[in-house]
């Protein structure tokens, strides 16, 4: 019997093939963020943010960030991503913030070295999965206004209104 060495490559080339299908991405699922992070909260609206200091990229930053509540003076996910001037990450930092920490968010011009540096911020449980790489990603993305009290008075007037026009209808 004679030996087929080409056959044996490609046999072992689509097992190899078959092998590569089989892994996964280096990107986090929704399905990975609910395993990993449940939803249960030690205080009401309590959250979660993926947290990291200058961890080399985002995978890293998600995959090692602690599973821990923020605090309660914090409402908001923030995240700063370094960037080369081939757009690949360098640094990524995620963290916890308060409302003075996310009002200044958006990206710099690339500097000497052509480093540029985009922050955004969100509000909701374990929001800041993506990184920010550009000026429409760099954004501070809420759920509820931020102003809240504004809009409460602007409720009531409303509302003073509406009672006193029914009154004088009615008399």
């Amino acid at each position: 019997m004679e030996a087929q060495p080409g056959l044996a490559w490609v046999l072992l080339l689509s097992l190899i093939a078959e092998c590569l299908k089989l892994v996964h991405s280096r990107e986090f699922t929704v399905k990975d963020i609910i395993y990993l992070h449940p939803s249960t909260t030690p205080y009401p609206g309590g959250f979660k943010c993926f947290t990291c200091e200058n961890a080399a990229d985002n995978y890293e930053c998600n995959r090692w960030a602690p599973d821990v509540y923020c605090p309660r003076e914090t409402q908001y996910c923030y995240t700063r991503h370094k960037m080369n001037a081939n757009g690949g990450s360098e640094l990524v930092t995620k963290r916890c913030a308060s409302l003075k920490d996310c009002l200044s968010v958006g990206c710099t011009q690339p500097d000497t070295e052509g480093y540029k540096i985009c922050t955004s911020c969100c509000e909701g449980t374990i929001c800041n999965l993506p990184l920010p790489r550009n000026t429409s990603q760099a954004v501070f993305a809420t759920l509820s206004p931020i102003n809240q009290t504004s809009r409460q008075s602007l409720r009531s007037a409303v509302t003073l209104m509406c009672i006193s026009v029914l009154l004088l209808l009615f008399e």
